[in-house]
C-alpha cells in the first residue's frame, strides 16, 4: 500500500477513537444518511438519501 493511503488511514484510525469524527445531518430530516458529491461548479456538495434533500 502506497505510504500516502497509509498516512491517509491512519489518521482515520486516530480520528474515530479520539472521537473527533464530526457526523454531517440533513438540515431537512435530521437523518445522518448524508452522501457527499462533487458539484456543478467543481465544488462540494451533500445529498440526503432518505429524503433526497441536496445542498451544498
Amino acid at each position: 500500500m502506497p505510504a500516502s493511503i497509509l498516512g491517509e488511514v491512519g489518521f482515520l484510525d486516530a480520528a474515530l477513537t479520539s472521537g473527533t469524527v464530526t457526523r454531517l445531518s440533513c438540515p431537512s430530516c435530521g437523518s445522518g444518511h448524508v452522501a457527499q458529491m462533487l458539484g456543478d461548479n467543481g465544488g462540494i456538495s451533500y445529498v440526503c438519501t432518505a429524503c433526497g434533500h441536496s445542498w451544498s
